[in-house]
């Protein structure tokens, strides 16, 4: 039992880091969007992405994925993934930033309650305090209120549930397949539908672009490739508490690189998040020594 414990901390760091480079990836694609469509930019994102994939797996990897029993879960989760991302970004257009960022919050909420029921874990006392002192950093972050019904709102709504259930059936094929093998299979799918619109709206990249392109596949890559691992090493809830630094990492790297100042409120919600995952952190370390001493009994 010494193990399950003790991995949860390593994933815990991987599942920061993988969210700090998701953050200046998505910081890097708001400039982007200013002179090239959505569209194509994941497009690049997601062809630089496979083609690292087939890099380093190379004829294992193509065979893995030939051979591997789980093409629907696998292929599934792309699709999970690509939609929730669609349904955020159309409402991205019509709600503002703080509704939108405290609706697509409920996320990890979803799938701390998803992991119980098809996953079976067991989420603990701390984990749920942890998860609702993160939530609760968010809502004073984002000071949403005033939040109304309209389409906007369930597609947000629906992009969290999708996001929710995405990251539940990650932590279920991580158990059998490598994340080179999800990472794969998943931006297949994305190059699949951006690749027709890229054709369809295609705009030339300059020298610089296409550099910039490049090093959103890199951040990209990276990135889920930390993800996929963490999943592999700490539970759902715990990687659903994690979720919560990616708030925590937009607003810094929005200060420091788009000089957008923090309201009082945006620095006092972030610390509650910080709190949050101290705290946790502290917890699993209790619950890996507690592990450790019952393995040595």
């Amino acid at each position: 039992m010494s193990g399950a414990g003790e991995r949860v901390l390593p994933g815990i760091l991987l599942g920061v880091l993988a969210y700090s480079l998701f953050s200046m990836h998505d910081a890097t694609n708001k400039y982007l969007v200013a002179f090239l469509p959505v569209w194509q930019v994941l497009f690049f994102r997601s062809l630089t992405i496979v083609a690292a994939c087939l890099a380093i797996g190379r004829g294992r990897l193509l065979a893995a994925a030939v051979a591997t029993p789980l093409k629907l879960p696998l292929l599934g989760r792309g699709v999970l993934t690509l939609t929730a991302w669609l349904c955020y970004y159309t409402a991205a257009r019509s709600l503002p930033l703080a509704q939108l960022l405290t609706l697509y919050f409920s996320a990890p909420i979803i799938t701390t309650v998803l992991a119980i029921r098809l996953l079976g874990e067991h989420v603990t006392r701390a984990r749920w305090i942890s998860l609702g002192i993160a939530f609760g950093g968010v809502l004073l972050a984002s000071d949403p209120f005033g939040v109304k019904l309209s389409l906007a709102t369930l597609l947000v709504l629906a992009a969290a549930c999708l996001w929710g259930y995405a990251i539940v059936l990650m932590r279920q094929i991580a158990r059998r397949e490598s994340s080179l093998l999800q990472m794969l299979y998943q931006n297949v799918c994305f190059i699949a539908v951006t690749g027709v619109l890229t054709a369809v709206n295609w705009v030339a990249p300059t020298p610089a672009q296409m550099l910039l392109l490049a090093g959103v596949g890199v951040l990209g890559g990276l990135g889920q490739y930390m993800l996929f691992e963490a999943a592999r090493m700490a539970p759902a809830a715990v990687m659903a508490t994690v979720e919560y630094s990616a708030l925590l990492w937009a607003f810094v790297l929005g200060w420091l690189v788009f000089g957008e100042i923090p309201l009082p409120a945006v620095w006092a919600g972030a610390g509650l998040i910080c709190v949050a995952g101290l705290y946790m952190v502290v917890m699993e370390r209790r619950t890996a020594r507690g592990y450790a001493s019952g393995a040595n009994d």
